[in-house]
């Protein structure tokens, strides 16, 4: 091993003599680049590699590069390149190729030396490293596409570019992504030419045999790639992606009107094509006088959107379904959250919207998410008897969504409507009982709001009963901060010692009653002791914070001193796992002061 270093650092030579030569390095800079390559390099000669050696050696590679550029600038010499920076970029290139042969499935690395290659190597290595990726990784769409995009953008061959995404195809033949850039490609490339020729013209220079191909220049080669890819791909979806990226180029109407001609013949069934031709609506051009004013412009603007209803219209007769009424009523609400100043166009959008909210819903193909908005309008406008019949026909719709139940029962909370008291009944058997916590809590505030406390009581008593741990638990914390809060420290202490015993508990049900017990003038320290002794019996094997808290408890002008060592024993014997050692790291901090 000793040997190979060796070699490897005599070869080094030549460029340190030519670094300290031309006075970019001095001689103690030289010997110290020699003493931290020597170290580097027999980490990377070990029986055992690791790839942080090799990163690290890379890395410091790279930095006397960057050095070398940064003191070049400075003494404006700009010579010797050859003898200096080529070697080091060499030996870079060969170290990440050690690397990535040893550790083939590491992509972040072969990308790193993809970097590398693009801002310090030649353009060359830069397609040998993606061969080699792609060879190992012919799996990932995205690696050919970079591939691709840098064959295109770096070498300036769309020749490569297209036999690497036709490569691509082969092993991903129903990509998308793949499909997408292949087709920018072609008229990245398709505009690239047409520049090129116009320059030449403007330039009046002869071009001899070289001639621009009109069916290249026309898109042919995007067309072929468009029929393509949307034999094999039949969604409306990727079929407008192909025309939003021809729209980009504005040589392509013809192609564009020949993607939109397929869009309407073809995808009439799916919701995204009317979605999209809808849409297109609000791009048509305005009339110019008219938008000098706001009352104008608003004027154009419900125009248009009028035109993209009548759109969306057409589409909901011929295509009577969930997607494409929750597109129509998206759209609508989109338009409403937009601001204007114009009265009358805000009242048209908010009509418009309460509409097909309204249609949808009897057809029973409105979707939950816009029910919310739709009571809001309703409450803004002060129409209690609609809102109240939109929540209840929401809890029909949607009978087991907890959101569902939770909005409309707020929207009647807020209404004060008599039938609240019924609704939470019929809400909690129809949801998911292990869901039905945010059902119980709002009930409870609702209880808490409106009822009398024997009313209150008994809401938690049946939540009590509930066989969800989670609510269970809830209710027992809640129902004691609530005794206290009506019926101070006397009542607090009757629901803990009636609860106490029966599981499940939290944590948070112990430390508030020890909480109470510390806000009273006279606090007892049998009964604070008596809580952390319960609170340790359910959770004493895995949190060490409580016996700590026990500890400063007895530490504290209540408790006694001497019973501090004892309580260390039992934690240490009941504490399982990584909280002996979190326990015991604490402790030592508490003994210190510094806790």
């Amino acid at each position: 091993m000793a040997e190979v270093v060796q070699q490897r650092i005599e070869e080094r030579i030549p460029e340190l003599e030519q670094l300290e030569r031309v006075g970019l390095f001095t001689k103690k800079e030289v010997k110290s680049i020699i003493k931290r390559a020597t170290a580097l390099e027999y980490k990377l000669h070990r029986l055992m590699l690791n790839k942080e050696d090799f990163i690290a050696y890379i890395q410091y590679e790279i930095n006397v590069l960057e050095l070398i550029k940064k003191r070049r600038a400075h003494i404006r010499y700009n010579y010797k390149r050859e003898e200096i920076e080529f070697p080091i970029i060499a030996r870079i290139n060969s170290i990440f190729k050690r690397a990535t042969n040893k550790w083939k499935n590491d992509v972040q690395l072969w990308l790193s030396h993809v970097a590398f290659c693009k801002k310090w190597g030649t353009k060359p290595q830069t397609s040998k490293v993606f061969s080699a990726m792609l060879a190992i990784h012919p799996d990932k769409p995205a690696l050919w596409i970079m591939a691709a995009k840098s064959e295109l953008e770096d070498r300036d061959s769309s020749e490569s570019a297209r036999h690497l995404f036709l490569r691509a195809l082969r092993f991903h033949p129903d990509s998308t992504k793949v499909y997408q850039e292949y087709f920018r490609m072609e008229l990245l490339h398709c505009e690239k030419l047409k520049k090129q020729k116009e320059e030449l013209e403007k330039a009046q220079m002869d071009l001899g045999e070289y001639e621009f191909s009109s069916e290249i220049l026309s898109g042919k080669l995007a067309a072929v790639v468009y029929k393509d890819a949307t034999g094999k791909i039949k969604e409306a979806e990727f079929v407008i992606s192909l025309l939003k990226i021809a729209a980009i180029f504005d040589f392509t109407r013809e192609l564009q009107d020949s993607i939109l001609q397929d869009l309407q013949t073809n995808y009439t069934e799916d919701s995204v094509t009317w979605d999209f031709m809808a849409k297109r609506e609000l791009e048509a051009p305005g009339a110019g006088e008219e938008l000098q004013t706001a009352k104008g412009r608003a004027s154009d603007i419900n125009r248009r959107e009028v035109r993209c209803c009548q759109v969306y219209e057409e589409a909901v007769k011929s295509l009577n379904t969930e997607p494409m009424w929750t597109c129509f009523a998206s759209f609508c609400l989109e338009r409403h959250k937009r601001k204007t100043n114009v009265q009358e166009l805000k009242e048209k959008r908010q009509e418009r919207l309460v509409d097909v909210l309204q249609r949808a819903h009897s057809y029973q193909l409105l979707q939950e998410q816009f029910y919310k908005n739709w009571l809001q309008i309703l409450l803004s406008k002060g129409d209690a008897e609609g809102a109240t019949s939109v929540a209840m026909a929401a809890t029909q719709r949607y009978g087991q969504s907890v959101s569902m139940w939770s909005l409309s029962l707020q929207t009647l909370m807020h209404l004060e409507s008599e039938n609240v008291g019924k609704l939470f009944q019929e809400a909690l058997t129809n949801v998911n009982p292990k869901e039905s916590l945010p059902l119980w809590q709002l009930e409870l505030q609702w209880s808490m709001d409106r009822q009398s406390t024997e009313q209150t009581e008994a809401v938690f008593k049946r939540g009590l009963l509930s066989t969800v741990p989670a609510v269970a638990m809830e209710m027992k914390d809640c129902f004691l901060d609530w005794s206290y809060s009506t019926g101070g420290y006397k009542k607090a202490r009757q629901t803990f010692t009636s609860l106490h015993e029966i599981r499940p508990l939290s944590k948070t049900f112990f430390t508030r009653m020890i909480e109470i017990e510390k806000e009273q003038e006279i606090p007892k320290i049998n009964y604070l002791r008596d809580y952390y002794e319960r609170a340790l019996q359910e959770f004493g094997t895995s949190d060490e914070g409580l016996w700590l808290q026990y500890i400063l408890e007895e530490q504290g002008p209540l408790g006694q001193p001497e019973n501090c060592g004892k309580i260390h024993w039992r934690a240490m014997k009941f504490l399982e796992g990584e909280s002996v050692e979190r326990f015991t790291s604490k402790y030592t901090l508490l003994q210190t002061g510094h806790l």
